[in-house]
């Protein structure tokens, strides 16, 4: 009489070791491994396996979005006055301080009209001068019952319109010089210059854009997450910045979220503020954006005990039937 012998389901495991999905290693049952190697001797056509128990883990459920660094602070850069530039102090990419100068538009004309302003004002100051000293000549004449009461209040009206001409003209040099200020392009404050369309003899004029500085310190993710996902959006949601090849970049949260939801590309702005140096991030540069929804436990099992049949995921498993394992 032949002996019965029971036949035991190949669990497909390659013996490389195993990993985990996710990123949590589970043990291994000792006895099942023990049991399922005496099986395998009494069938004679099973194989020792490994196997392991499913266990929950803690894992990470979020969503990639291709989103846009933006700074807080970005300021236009267009001229006051009009003019043929002459100077390009810097180039696209450098960090500036603020206060420093980035252009220069031809100010030979607008030096013109200061000197000729100053050139009347020097006027104004010698007849003011003059009519200062005749005015007290005056006033002792007439003490002295020299000269008329007449002839004073001329002399004393002729100081006050000399006087006031005189001032008149010292704020007139003093805008003429703050004008010229305007042919000088500054850095409103410290940050990064933008993109430079113009060219040293270009014709500028008061609708130019000559470049932009955008702040370096404070920026922030400009991520739209789909209408669906609306309801999942709160602040303080993680949120993972990842460069273009997938390597992270800083880990941050949800500071913002848009009360409205943008017409066009049907999502919702949210944004999320980063604190990372200009030399790795910069504005209007694309990044990918991870929220992380929620951080649930989830059945765990090794990436190598899943096997792929016609293009479905399936994982073997181990039943006790008579004593036996299966």
């Amino acid at each position: 009489m032949k002996s019965a012998t029971t036949k035991h389901p190949t669990l497909r495991w390659p013996a490389l070791g195993f990993g985990i999905a996710g990123a949590v290693m589970l043990s291994l049952f000792a006895s099942g491994c023990h049991k399922s190697a005496a099986a395998t001797n009494a069938g004679g056509h099973a194989f020792p396996v490994a196997v392991a128990p499913v266990t929950l883990a803690p894992v990470a459920q979020g969503d990639t979005y291709v989103s846009t660094i933006k700074s807080r602070r970005s300021a236009s850069m267009q001229p006051q006055v009009d003019g043929n530039i002459t100077r390009i102090q810097v180039k696209s990419g450098d960090i500036v301080k603020s206060g420093a100068l980035l252009m220069q538009i031809d100010p030979q004309k607008q030096l013109a009209t200061v000197q000729q302003q100053e050139a009347i004002e020097r006027q104004m100051l010698a007849t003011y001068q003059f009519n200062q000293v005749e005015v007290e000549r005056q006033r002792k004449l007439f003490a002295a019952g020299v000269t008329s009461r007449d002839s004073l209040d001329q002399a004393e009206q002729a100081f006050a319109n000399s006087k006031a001409a005189y001032e008149s003209a010292v704020a007139q040099t003093a805008t003429q010089r703050e004008q010229l200020k305007y042919y000088e392009i500054r850095a409103p404050f410290d940050g990064t210059v933008g993109d430079i369309p113009v060219h040293i003899g270009d014709y500028v004029s008061s609708t130019t854009l000559l470049t932009t500085v955008d702040e370096i310190a404070q920026l922030e993710a400009y991520i739209y997450v789909p209408a669906d996902k609306a309801p999942q959006l709160k602040p303080g949601l993680p949120v993972k910045i990842y460069d273009n090849a997938g390597n992270l970049l800083e880990t941050t949260s949800i500071s913002f979220i848009s009360p409205e939801m943008d017409p066009n590309l049907q999502g919702v702005l949210v944004k999320a503020e980063v604190h990372r140096t200009p030399e790795i991030l910069r504005n209007a540069q694309m990044i990918k954006a991870n929220i992380q929804w929620s951080n649930a436990p989830l059945p765990m099992v090794p990436v190598l005990a899943v096997t792929r049949i016609g293009g479905q995921t399936f994982v073997f498993t181990v039943a006790q039937q008579n004593g036996m394992f299966s």
